[in-house]
């Protein structure tokens, strides 16, 4: 599955469920042929709306509503009433419900023969049921059908109400947005408004697009984003993101993102490329699919025609039913479809709590994680800096102005503080600057060549500074003009509100929790011994912070990573699981993590881990369910105790119980 380059689509190619491969799908292309396609993307409409979708579908199988009324007419008058029906009116009774009930599966049947694919469902349950007619059992042929349909229609409507599930989030976008023209509000489409146009936001309006808010203030509802409802206030020229409702009175967002880069556009994208990333779990039962229907048929074959060579009194009828009991139950179709709902549940249950999983794989393998790697700034911290101290021998006013100049180069929470701190005072746009990874930042300002940035900075270009500056404890930013030290500023960031709670939580999961920073050993000590931290490391370069999460893959670690900037995107890549930082984090953070924390808040990551358990529990207890029960009727079947009517209960009542057990999922508190 994979989103279409230009129109947002999914192209899936259909398959039927005992292939292993079925589809759970978000948005689809309109002009697929359902001619040749059958089984869980059935010849029905795609276009659902809430319950009149379900109520479409039933109606549309109103053939198989007629073929039960004629069963269990029959079946009514000739045990309930003891009335004896003729046996030609039987057969064409049971004829024409049977062809009801099942003209689809047997069409579809003889077209896969006819393309040579002969070990699919539709000829398993065909085979089945004509076997069934040629030796007299009518009813118990056309009970078969009619409930394998059944069980079809259950799993057509689980499959609508999960798309519903994901369609839900579509929804927030709105289709209209008010943009001022010419001094004229403007009623337009969100893809035709360009960067650095405002639009108005009325009271209970849903943002269209990214921007920052033109207004003074506004409050924002932000649960369909972060999945918390608690409302956020902003003040002008703070990031507004499109998905946010105002609560309050109208205000005006200068747009700062086109309609299809926004936040929320690549969060769907994503959430949408997530369900066609299959689990291993996934990918196992659709290996195992293609090996395990051509074995059923042989076996089936085998019970019919070995026992004519070892038991007297053979009689083929009784073996040929023996046999299409074993075809009815072996149907793997619970385990097809219930394990990709189970994984596009969870995926749903994380996104509603502010927790985006790219991928079904994502969630197996976070269950897996033993150790925690966090990055400092912005993942346990606030990343909010406020500057604390100006310590130089010039000009104050002059040393904070040339420092904030060159700082406004930089979108780092340091290099934000300072800026802010200058408020008020006049800037000179910098030139020749040079971000220098894991220092700091190099630049003209005016006539002067600055350095800013940490202690390593004024080390790298041999600019010698007290020493006693190594031994402060907050986060600072040394400065250098013209090659001499011109003083310093320090900068203090605030713990997050939950990062002691997550790193309790995780304890309790049996994971390790390690901080990394750029930031100076005093400063990262000192939060991870608030934290209760036991290993974190200082003074770390990007390359740095690889090659410590490279040492513990190689001890044997299962890691995830949690980071937000730029520079943590290797380490996100290279760990088992990266997890980003969605609010304030990096674009490249965010494209390249596995998770996304949509509201930055790292308690969250230890609910991803709980959705991850979550699910896999849920799809474990269906395979052991269904396997389980299957074996037994098969078992029972080829002996001769179970009959067909216990065979297809069987099968429609196990994959009934596994649709239901995958969508409890959904209503799981984390």
């Amino acid at each position: 599955m994979k989103l279409g380059a230009s129109e947002g689509h999914i192209h899936h190619d259909a398959k039927d469920c005992c292939s292993g491969e079925p589809q759970i799908l978000v948005k689809q292309k309109h002009d697929h042929n359902h001619s040749d396609h059958r089984g869980h993307d059935h010849d029905h409409d795609d276009h659902d709306h809430g319950n009149n979708a379900d109520e479409s579908l039933l109606k549309s199988r109103w053939m198989l509503w007629v073929s039960l009324t004629l069963l269990l007419g029959v079946l009514f008058l000739t045990f309930i009433l003891n009335i004896g029906i003729n046996r030609n009116v039987e057969i064409v009774l049971m004829l024409a419900a049977y062809v009801l009930a099942g003209n689809k599966t047997i069409a579809t049947a003889f077209r896969r023969v006819m393309r040579g694919d002969f070990f699919n469902e539709f000829t398993l349950m065909t085979i089945a049921t004509i076997g069934a007619f040629y030796i007299g059992e009518f009813s118990e042929g056309v009970a078969v059908m009619i409930f394998y349909e059944i069980g079809e229609l259950f799993q057509d409507l689980a499959v609508s109400r999960s798309k519903r599930s994901i369609k839900a989030l579509l929804d927030i976008r709105p289709e209209q947005v008010t943009v001022i023209r010419d001094g004229h509000d403007v009623q337009v489409t969100p893809g035709s408004v360009a960067i650095g146009e405002t639009i108005v936001v009325k009271a209970g309006e849903k943002v269209a697009l990214d921007g920052v808010l033109k207004s003074l203030h506004g409050t924002f509802n932000t649960a369909a984003l972060t999945g918390e409802s608690v409302p956020d206030q902003k003040n002008q020229n703070d990031p507004v993101l499109a998905g946010m409702i105002n609560t309050e009175k109208s205000v005006e967002v200068e747009v700062k993102a086109l309609f299809k880069d926004s936040k929320l556009s690549r969060i769907l994208e994503m959430v949408q490329e997530a369900t066609g990333r299959k689990a291993p779990t996934q990918l196992l039962i659709s290996r195992l699919a293609k090996i395990y229907t051509p074995i059923v048929f042989l076996l089936a074959v085998l019970i019919i025609l070995l026992p004519y060579f070892f038991v007297n009194n053979y009689v083929f009828d009784q073996w040929l039913y023996r046999g299409m009991v074993f075809l009815v139950i072996a149907c793997p179709c619970a385990l097809t479809i219930s394990i990709p709902l189970g994984y596009f549940g969870g995926i749903g249950l994380a996104s509603r709590n502010g927790i985006l999983v790219k991928g079904a794989n994502f969630l197996d393998v976070i269950t897996k994680i033993d150790t925690l790697v966090s990055d400092k700034t912005g993942t346990l911290t606030k990343g909010v800096f406020k500057v604390q101290k100006v310590e130089t021998a010039w000009d104050s006013q002059d040393f904070i102005s040339k420092t904030a100049s060159l700082e406004s180069y930089s979108t780092h929470p340091v290099a934000k503080a300072v800026v802010a701190y200058a408020s008020g005072l006049t800037l000179i746009k910098p030139t020749e600057v040079e971000e220098i990874s894991g220092h700091g930042l190099k630049g003209k300002v005016g006539q002067d060549l600055l350095l800013a940035g940490n202690l390593k900075l004024l080390d790298k270009f041999n600019v010698s500074f007290p020493k006693e500056l190594g031994n402060i404890a907050e986060t600072i930013v040394a400065v250098a003009v013209n090659g001499s030290y011109a003083g310093y500023i320090t900068i203090a960031d605030e713990i997050k509100e939950d990062a002691l709670e997550t790193v309790s939580e995780l304890k309790k999961l049996g994971i390790e929790t390690i901080m990394l920073s750029g930031d100076k050993e005093a400063v990262v000590s000192h939060i991870a011994g608030q934290l209760q931290i036991g290993r974190s490391y200082g003074n770390l370069l990007p390359e740095d912070k690889v090659r410590i999460v490279e040492q513990l893959k190689a001890e044997g670690k299962h890691i995830a990573f949690a980071g937000d900037g730029v520079n943590d995107a290797p380490v996100i890549a290279l760990a088992d699981v990266g997890i980003a930082m969605g609010a304030l984090g990096s674009d490249v953070a965010i494209e390249t993590a596995d998770i996304v924390i949509q509201n930055d808040q790292p308690l969250k990551i230890a609910s991803a881990i709980k959705v991850g358990k979550i699910t896999k529990s849920i799809v474990y207890q269906n395979i052991s369910a269904a396997m389980g029960v299957k074996v037994l009727v098969m078992i029972l079947g080829a002996g001769g105790i179970a009959t067909l009517w216990e065979a297809v209960f069987a099968d429609v009542g196990v994959a009934l119980l596994a649709i239901l057990n995958a969508f409890r999922i959904q209503g799981k508190k984390i």
